[in-house]
Parts: structure tokens; C-alpha cells; sequence
């Protein structure tokens, strides 16, 4: 089923619309190189042959994780005879040098017009050298349930391609199934279609009538895919954290959910464990040790137990006060350390305990606060090229409104005791 021409692609008419310069572009008859990037199953595939159908030119397709250097030879050696090739590399991101170097002179010629796809996102992964010879990067989307349903039903009339000349009998409900439950994944939609009618022939009867129940049976945990290495893998993460940060559970638990359908516990326990820090950390000081107490628990339960440590604690944080002082004070402090703005550590506070240091002056002045009321004492800690310097700034949020105080009433004794 997959489109003999870019007019009958499903979905990604944001990249191929009639109205778009690519589809102009093609139907003008000039290709050019192309990254398309996206989950598995919706259309990289089918767009590089579709296009290759339209202006009727050879085409050849290979895999990057597979191929030689002796198919990029064959593919060239086809070029030159044909006058000119759409070449097909599927996954792209693992295109060597020594491939990539013979490659891309014919690239550059035009002599091949690069078509390259990866579930990666090509601003990381894919090789600098090849992504500056496309002009058009392209992502694409998953399709939507409306470009499944119509994918569907052509492949139930394609007599030719399809399941047209068999006499299926399928409700909307069950064909509005398979659409919604496949997560915009054309491959993993025909595949359920094909599982359904095949385990729906009864022997003796002149019809194929596929069941509701049976159509939720096959599409059970289809169309979920997650490469905890993946692109798709960290952005979950991102949005889990900004949804935290963003004080949103509904979208928190989204997000969350489809970590925990991916399995990788291990990577959300340390994600939320930073979020307590940095998002969340003096403003209610209480979330980290819950957080750390929940992940303990995630250790120990395992799935599908897990869920329900991770659930009361990603509404905690969603709903907690929220400063990152803490962090960002201490950045600014490592930034001074980083461009030499050090100075020389106060010789009161040095290390005095040994023989001769008296000599050297270390330890000499130094005020124990335990000896004075309160437990302390007015006395230099910074070195004196950072007297004065403030790196921490508190904000009125939750529990750090008291660190504030505190912090604000210390500052005011330091300054009357300068005088």
C-alpha cells in the first residue's frame, strides 16, 4: 500500500501538501537532496519512493547500517548509465566516512539526488558534511487517526495492492480501532489490518466478519515504540520536567506514562531526583527526600508496582512551590572560580592543624562560633577580592521565604559588625 506518487501520500502535507514548495518542486521534476526525519512506521519510506514514482526516475534504496561502499559504487555506476538516480540511504545517521566521501562529489554534481531518513534528530546525529548538502530537512509527523482511517479503507477497496477482492465485513467502529490505537504508525495500522482479516477467515463461510473484540485483542500495547537512546526519549524526559516546573499534572502524568509504557525506570527515577533539586529544591526541601524515598521504592517494586510511587510523587512536585536560587547562586560561583576571580583564602581560616602553622599565621584569629551566643560571630569568610559578593538571592516562595529571612537578618549583622 505504500504511494506510487506524492499525490497519494497519507498525511505530512506540511512536507508534501500540494501547496508546498517540495511538491512544486517535484512536480517541476527537479528533486532535491532531502533528510527526513521522524518516528518509525509514518511515511519516510513511502515519501522517497513516492517521489521517485512521480518523476519516473531510477531509484535505488539501501541501508546505511548494512551497506558498503561497493552499493554506493553500483548506485553511481547506475547514475552514469541512467543519466541521473534518486539514491535512498535508511538510516542515514550510520553512514560512514569512507561512504559518505565517495558519495557526496556526486551529490554535490547532481548526478544523485540524496534522499536520507532517520529516526534520529539529524541536528545531532546525522554526519554535518552530508546534512549540508540537503537543502530540505524535513520532520515528520505521526499521522493523524483521520490519515489512518483513510489509509485503511483504501487498503480494504485496493483490489490489486489491498484486501479489496476479499469479502470482508468491517464496522467503522472496529476500522475507527485500529486508527486510534496504532499512535499515527501506517505500518503498525496495515499490520493490524492484515492480523484481523487473517485471523477472521473461518472456513465454509462465504464472508470475513471481523469482530470488535477481536480488533482489540490485535491492537493491544501496537504502535508504542520507545528507544531509550532515542530523540523521542529525551524530549519525554524535557517534558516531564517542564511540565513539573510548569506546575501542570495532567500533562506531568502524560508524559510519565509514556516513559513508564518505554520501561526505562532507572532514567525518570534521576530525572525526577534533579527536578526535586533544581525546580523545586528550598522552596519545599521535603519533595527531595519524598522523591529519593519514592525512587527507593521503584528500585525495589519493579513494575507494574511501580507506577504508584512515581505517580504520588510527580503530583508532589507538580504541586509544590517552585525556586532555583540555589543552583543558580552556586553557578554564579563556579563561573567567578572558572575565570580566576579565586583570591587568596583568609589566614584565619586555613588549616592550623599541624606543627608551625602558627608560624605561617594560619588559624591565627579565628572565631569558633560555637563559643558565642547563637552559635555566631561576625568574621571574613571570602577571600578579600570577593568581599561583598552575593551570590545567592532568595525568592519568597514556599519554605525559602524562612531561608530568606534568615539569610537577609546574617547579612544585616555582618554589615554591623563592620562598623
Amino acid at each position: 500500500m505504500r504511494p506510487r506518487n506524492i499525490d497519494e501520500v497519507v498525511g505530512q502535507k506540511h512536507i508534501i501538501g500540494k501547496d508546498t514548495a517540495l511538491y512544486k518542486m517535484i512536480k517541476n521534476g527537479h528533486i532535491p537532496s532531502i533528510l527526513l526525519y521522524g518516528e518509525p512506521g509514518i511515511g519516510k519510506t513511502s515519501i522517497a519512493t513516492a517521489i521517485a514514482g512521480t518523476v519516473e526516475m531510477p531509484f535505488i534504496s539501501i541501508n546505511a547500517t548494512t551497506a558498503g561502499k561497493k552499493d554506493i559504487e553500483q548506485a553511481v555506476t547506475v547514475a552514469k548509465t541512467e543519466g541521473k538516480l534518486i539514491l535512498f540511504i535508511d538510516e542515514v545517521h550510520r553512514f560512514n566516512k569512507l561512504q559518505q566521501d565517495y558519495l557526496l562529489p556526486h551529490v554535490e554534481r547532481g548526478l544523485i539526488s540524496l534522499i536520507g531518513a532517520t529516526t534520529e534528530n539529524p541536528f545531532h546525529d546525522v554526519n554535518p558534511a552530508i546534512r549540508s548538502r540537503c537543502g530540505q530537512i524535513k520532520e515528520l509527523k505521526p499521522l493523524t487517526k483521520e490519515d489512518l482511517n483513510e489509509l485503511i479503507h483504501r487498503a480494504l477497496e485496493d483490489k490489486e495492492r489491498g484486501l479489496g477482492s476479499l469479502p470482508i465485513e468491517i464496522s467503522e467502529e472496529a476500522i475507527e480501532t485500529i486508527a486510534s490505537s496504532t499512535k499515527g504508525d501506517a505500518r503498525s495500522a496495515m499490520n493490524v489490518l492484515e492480523d484481523v482479516v487473517m485471523s477472521s477467515k473461518t472456513k465454509g463461510s462465504e464472508t470475513i466478519n471481523i469482530e470488535i473484540e477481536l480488533v482489540r485483542e490485535c491492537v493491544e500495547n501496537k504502535g508504542f515504540s520507545h528507544d531509550k537512546d532515542g530523540d523521542l526519549h529525551y524530549s519525554l524526559m524535557s517534558c516531564l520536567q517542564k511540565s513539573i516546573r510548569g506546575s501542570d499534572v495532567n500533562a506531568a502524568l502524560h508524559y510519565l506514562a509514556r516513559l513508564i509504557e518505554g520501561g526505562d525506570l532507572i532514567s525518570i527515577c534521576r530525572r525526577l531526583t534533579v527536578i526535586a533539586y533544581e525546580d523545586i529544591s528550598l522552596a519545599a526541601p521535603e519533595v527531595a527526600v519524598h522523591t529519593v524515598m519514592a525512587c527507593q521504592a521503584v528500585e525495589r517494586l519493579g513494575l507494574p508496582e511501580a507506577r504508584i510511587p512515581l505517580a504520588n510523587v510527580v503530583i508532589e512536585q507538580c504541586l509544590s512551590p517552585k525556586t532555583n536560587s540555589a543552583y543558580k547562586a552556586l553557578d554564579l560561583a563556579i563561573e567567578d572560580v572558572r575565570n580566576g576571580n579565586i583570591g587568596e583564602i583568609p589566614l584565619h581560616l586555613r588549616d592550623a592543624h599541624y606543627s608551625g602553622a602558627s608560624k605561617l599565621g594560619h588559624g591565627i584569629g579565628y572565631k569558633y562560633p560555637h563559643d558565642y551566643p547563637n552559635g555566631w560571630v561576625s568574621q571574613q569568610y571570602l577571600p578579600d577580592v570577593l568581599l561583598n559578593t552575593k551570590y545567592f538571592q532568595p525568592k519568597q516562595n514556599g519554605q525559602e521565604k524562612y531561608f530568606s529571612k534568615v539569610y537577609d537578618r546574617l547579612e544585616g549583622l555582618k554589615e554591623e559588625g563592620k562598623k
